[in-house]
């Protein structure tokens, strides 16, 4: 295996071919046949080869980068618009650029980005990583010496900082909430199974249930998209069980949108006739109507503090890694109403 800083000259020795044919490939020329320009790709690939676009171009290999990179797993969510803006806001003052993108839950995509960041010589990389990443996926640019941080959803094993919320906790409130006002058949809708996220949020939504003496139902658990869409598709589902909820926990405040949305769909009021509960606060939580109860994580805030520990690591040389589980709070709002001790009682 090629150790250190992988050059022109060892993708050339390992592919078969001259340095100035890598080169040509490397600047996108028509003069290297396809089959010879695939086979050098290869190589750089498994070689790990990142081609400095900067210091190729402009010459400025001894210039540090002012470039923060910021990958996000779902930018049409408007919870990771507002981590953006957290983000912007610190490294910003600090003098750095934001470059953003979205992977929308594709792991290839993401390493395409990254490589790209890197060659434009980023200086450091927040990431909500993509389902399905490993620490593998992070071992490229950790080992480069690039500081990351990964925010929203944590990656076992990976070399770096992170920060997470504090899930479990907010989904136990979101529960106790419901059950103080009278709901005893509580679904918990939305999320992919295969995320940490999912998984803690449902271990506080169970542990809820225990607290109040209520026996888990696994029907009562539904996963879907963590979006509009999926809270309409999961509330469809809910209500046409033998004994459907009368108050959901929703995975993310998209989700809870879209409870919303199918809920009324059935003639059923949010807030009167359903008790709906969010997570994350985002901007549209307080606006909804009704408005939304929600368990407030602080988006902008977030962005910040993973900035703040970027920059931290950035500015250190070579910081050891951090990990970060922020504090969340119950923000009771409309859509849980008054309670239906009525209908709870019937469960």
């Amino acid at each position: 295996m090629t150790k250190g800083r992988v050059t022109v000259i060892d993708i050339a020795k390992a592919a078969g071919v001259s340095k100035s044919t890598v080169s040509l490939v490397l600047q996108g020329s028509p003069l290297v046949n396809e089959a010879t320009r695939a086979k050098v790709n290869v190589v750089m690939r498994e070689l790990g080869y990142v081609y400095n676009r900067g210091a190729a171009t402009l010459r400025q290999t001894t210039a540090k980068s002012r470039i923060i990179g910021m990958v996000v797993n779902d930018l049409t969510n408007g919870f990771f618009a507002e981590l953006a803006v957290g983000v912007d806001m610190v490294v910003q003052s600090a003098g750095f650029v934001q470059f953003l993108a979205n992977t929308a839950e594709n792991v290839d995509r993401q390493q395409e980005v990254i490589a790209s960041m890197r060659e434009h010589g980023i200086s450091g990389l927040i990431i909500s990583p993509a389902r399905a990443t490993t620490a593998l996926d992070l071992k490229a640019i950790t080992e480069a010496g690039i500081p990351v941080v990964t925010a929203v959803r944590n990656v076992p094993g990976a070399k770096c900082s992170s920060l997470v919320s504090d899930n479990a906790a907010g989904t136990l409130q979101a529960v106790s909430h419901l059950v103080s006002l009278g709901h005893r058949r509580i679904a918990f809708v939305g999320g992919y199974p295969d995320t940490m996220v999912f998984e803690e949020r449902l271990r506080g939504y169970m542990e809820g249930l225990k607290s109040a003496g209520i026996a888990r139902q696994e029907a009562y658990v539904i996963a879907s998209s963590a979006s509009r869409a999926g809270g309409v598709e999961a509330i469809s589902k809910a209500l046409k069980l033998s004994e459907p909820p009368t108050a959901t926990v929703c995975f993310n405040d998209a989700v809870a949108f879209g409870v919303c949305d199918g809920l009324r769909s059935q003639g059923i009021e949010p807030g009167r006739g359903f008790g709906v509960v969010g997570f994350d606060d985002v901007i549209e939580a307080k606006a909804a109507v009704p408005a939304l109860t929600t368990i407030s994580v602080d988006p902008q805030a977030m962005g910040r503090k993973a900035a703040q520990l970027l920059l931290r690591q950035i500015n250190a040389g070579k910081a050891e890694a951090e990990a970060v589980t922020t504090a969340v709070r119950l923000v009771v709002r409309e859509s849980c109403g008054q309670g239906f001790p009525a209908r709870a009682e019937t469960a």
